[in-house]
């Protein structure tokens, strides 16, 4: 039985990588989910067009997270084992952890805004572990970081906060609902992600990823 490469143990413990941030990732959703105080920008943005469509809020995640994809592209991101990862098992992870948790929703608006803010903390921690990786990452953190290298001068914090802001602009003009989580998500998250990423002295935008032919070729053996 053939060993190993160093290169392709690395490859494999990327991967692992890749699931524990992505589920460290998932329990921040969660914890924004459990918070109880309005959807997040992204879940507007779907409800608002499972309203004008024959397309289910399930359907019209899938389709945004499509389209996102194909906006990746046009920005000439990169798709990578990270992306596909994220595809394959964040949503079933977040599920996971809301049929784990014992606790009623929480109740309280003030409580609801701290679950929510420390969600955003855990959310930010898995995409720096998984993004490490350099094997690529999902849909919407691929736009992310796409809008990012063209706004070089602005902390990616505050790229985000600009896109969710556009995000849930549409969703409410579909007629998205929009509550208090809504428009903390919009703001608070970016703000939680700049403070963590400062800390942390992390900048997605400065990552070399790797795509899905890169680490194929290297998990072959065919290194250039």
């Amino acid at each position: 039985m053939r060993r190993l490469t160093a290169s392709q143990k690395t490859i494999l413990l990327q991967w692992l990588q890749i699931v524990g941030g992505l589920a460290v990732f998932a329990f921040g959703v969660h914890l924004t989910i459990f918070a109880n105080i309005g959807l997040a920008p992204w879940d507007c943005l779907g409800m608002g067009i499972s309203y004008h469509t024959p397309l289910n809020y399930g359907l019209s995640m899938t389709t945004i997270a499509v389209l996102v994809l194909c906006i990746d592209l046009l920005l000439c991101e990169r798709i990578g084992f990270g992306t596909i990862i994220d595809a394959l098992i964040t949503g079933n992870l977040v599920q996971l952890f809301n049929d784990l948790n014992p606790l009623p929703l929480n109740k309280g608006l003030w409580s609801g805004v701290l679950i929510m803010l420390l969600g955003f903390v855990f959310m930010a921690l898995g995409m720096w572990i998984y993004m490490s990786a350099a094997q690529c990452c999902g849909p919407r953190d691929s736009l992310l970081v796409g809008l990012g290298k063209r706004l070089p001068k602005v902390p990616i914090g505050i790229v985000e906060i600009l896109l969710w802001t556009a995000v849930v602009a549409l969703g409410w003009l579909l007629g998205g609902p929009v509550g208090p989580g809504t428009l903390l998500g919009t703001f608070g998250a970016g703000l939680v992600m700049q403070a963590v990423y400062s800390i942390l002295r992390f900048d997605p935008r400065d990552i070399k990823n790797r795509d899905v032919l890169e680490v194929s070729r290297e998990l072959a053996g065919k290194e250039a």
